[in-house]
């Protein structure tokens, strides 16, 4: 997607912190952290937070864009696995795609 790292600490028993940033938009840190038992969560929570990911009913974001058919095709190109293609919505224009672990993502371009 052409994230940048902003930070990437590490975080002790091979756990890490680390953040990505949009390049046009370097304010905004979005977290990456893998759904591991220990620290933060047990098995029951990872095995329920692993099932959701993989049906794709967990995690998701909304990203806009200026010209959502030219970043659709740029990304297609990169090999960004798209669920749903560029289709008129209401609002704006919609493409849906996943990342390698099931999670969802809304790439918009908003009505003006």
């Amino acid at each position: 997607l052409g994230f940048k790292v902003h930070t990437d600490a590490p975080m002790g028993e091979g756990a890490r912190w680390l953040t990505v940033t949009p390049p046009e938009q370097q304010e905004l840190e979005i977290t990456l952290f893998l759904v591991a038992e220990g620290g933060m969560f047990d098995k029951e929570t990872v095995q329920t937070m692993t099932t959701l990911i993989k049906k794709g009913t967990f995690g998701a974001a909304v990203f806009t864009c200026k010209d959502l058919l030219a970043t659709y095709e740029e990304l297609k190109l990169k090999g960004v696995v798209f669920k749903k293609p560029p289709t008129k919505e209401f609002y704006g224009y919609e493409a849906l795609f996943i990342d390698d672990s099931g999670n969802w993502f809304s790439l918009a371009q908003l009505n003006a």
